[in-house]
């Protein structure tokens, strides 16, 4: 039997993958290291987003990054929706699966949006069962980021970071660190970012988000739209500093410019990034998921690993 283990290895500097450059990257085949998609693009498509999809995903590592998953939510899970999921990822050779701490919806009903969660022991214990489920299903590890957020709730009796810290252990998952939502949230609940993510336990970072936002005067919200703001590079510096260097991932989904323009602004990491850190390649535990065979071509930065007993 499998005897999986949850590791990682950095893919380096990735792009969302967006339907407007699909010509550009089937013409010139850019030398960006990695894609991430929005799961729900191409969970139900058979057209051509799905065949442009499979041509790059044969030269190209992909991610799956899902919006619709409701993991907070008091609904039961969408098995239909995780069958789903995990059938896309097999025929994709996806690296991992991740989605948001989150609730999505509600009674069936999905509003398409992002909604926070109080941080108290009632929501934690829900959200670990859930996600050991999640996993068993899926059969492979799922990888949640932490939201940015606009209110908060009288019911939580913990820092959003402590929730997430003791959620990635208990749970047994990987983390998704996006540092702008952190830098969004700071200002909006107004607590300190570098203590946020100096909280966050390294080793369960498997990767780290990058985008632009929209400051408002009394608060800012997460748009990915323009380019990455200095403090948000700085947190990033600081969150490469302690993971010795994850995945990295720019979101750029309003007034979407020309890919390169998209691609340049990723590769501006390298500026914050230390050379001399080590490549990592850490285990999260020995009893996570399975690792489900691929027929894709295969690539150094597999994200599982399974030892055959």
């Amino acid at each position: 039997m499998l005897k999986p283990r949850l590791g990682h290895v950095n893919l380096g500097l990735g792009v969302g993958l967006r339907t407007v450059h699909f010509a550009h990257i089937l013409e010139h085949q850019p030398k960006v290291d990695w894609f991430e998609i929005i799961s729900e693009n191409f969970m139900d498509s058979a057209g051509r987003p799905r065949h442009v999809l499979e041509l790059i995903a044969a030269r190209y590592p992909i991610v799956m990054h899902g919006v619709s998953l409701s993991i907070g939510s008091t609904d039961p899970l969408n098995r239909e929706y995780l069958k789903k999921l995990k059938t896309l990822a097999e025929s994709i050779n996806a690296r991992w699966i991740s989605d948001h701490v989150c609730w999505t919806g509600v009674a069936g009903r999905n509003t398409h949006d992002l909604l926070p969660i109080p941080y108290n022991e009632s929501t934690l214990s829900h959200l670990v069962k859930r996600i050991r489920i999640v996993q068993e299903i899926l059969e492979r590890p799922l990888v949640l980021e932490n939201p940015s957020s606009y209110l908060e709730f009288q019911d939580s009796t913990m820092t959003e970071s402590e929730f997430i810290c003791r959620m990635a252990e208990e749970a047994d998952c990987g983390l998704l660190l996006d540092v702008n939502n952190v830098y969004v949230s700071s200002v909006n609940h107004e607590f300190d970012p570098v203590q946020y993510i100096e909280a966050i336990p390294a080793r369960r970072v498997v990767q780290c988000h990058l985008a632009g936002h929209t400051n408002c005067g009394t608060h800012l919200i997460d748009t990915h739209n323009g380019k990455v703001v200095d403090p948000v590079w700085n947190l990033f510096q600081l969150m490469h500093q302690r993971t010795g260097g994850v995945a990295t991932l720019l979101e750029w989904d309003a007034d979407i410019p020309p890919f390169p323009v998209v691609h340049a602004e990723v590769l501006k990491a390298r500026k914050y990034m230390d050379e001399n850190l080590p490549v990592c390649d850490r285990h999260f535990s020995e009893e996570s998921v399975a690792n489900p065979s691929s027929t894709a071509i295969p690539h150094p930065a597999s994200f599982i690993t399974a030892e055959v007993e």
